[in-house]
């Protein structure tokens, strides 16, 4: 489990077939091997350590649904290692599980803050509401509107400079995970309308 607060910006040194290398010595300060670490969000496994630098497995059901296979060597991702039982929850909880992607449709300068606007399918939307959380690369962050196609999250300027998401262009694709608390509700009242035998 995560909070979506990244904790670095790391940088992928080696991107192939079911295999990413990346630079982070920071989140490798206290690592060991087995370790869950998010990548854009995904809760990847430590799988190998070379002095700042660790290596986690992909399998394609996580391609499939992430940004993962369109990295490439120099490209910056945002990290963060698991919540201990003693961590505070300054975001929301964050599973690491990638639901699916959403395209940056337009930032949109508004005083000291960013205003990110991104076009998303209506199967993650439904689980999004105006005020609820939403993690993006795996950054909790705060939906302040939503449209039909779309919806909007304001960046303060921590969040601007702590993690990758402006390094991103109109068209570029992030990971969304949807609040998890949505998702367990719609599917008990559905279990509800369900005649039991």
């Amino acid at each position: 489990m995560f909070t979506g607060i990244i904790e670095e910006v790391g940088e992928i040194i080696q991107a192939s077939s079911g295999l990413l290398r990346i630079r982070a010595p920071r989140v490798l300060s206290d690592a060991k091997l087995g370790d869950s670490i998010a990548i854009n969000g995904v809760d990847l496994t430590v799988a190998e350590m070379d002095g700042d630098s660790f290596s986690a497995n992909v399998m394609p059901e996580t391609y499939r649904r992430s940004n993962l296979g369109q990295l490439k060597a120099g490209d910056h991702v945002n990290l963060e290692r698991s919540v201990r039982p003693t961590d505070r929850l300054s975001g929301h909880i964050v599973r690491g599980v990638v639901e699916g992607m959403a395209t940056v449709e337009s930032f949109t300068p508004e005083s000291d803050a960013v205003i990110a606007r991104f076009r998303t399918p209506a199967e993650l939307l439904r689980y999004m509401v105006v005020k609820g959380p939403v993690a993006i690369d795996g950054a909790s962050l705060t939906i302040i509107d939503k449209t039909a196609t779309s919806f909007a999250v304001s960046l303060v300027q921590y969040t601007q400079v702590h993690t990758g998401l402006l390094s991103k262009k109109p068209g570029d694709t992030v990971n969304i995970e949807t609040d998890i608390i949505a998702r367990y509700v719609e599917t008990l009242l559905q279990e509800r309308g369900t005649p039991q035998h």
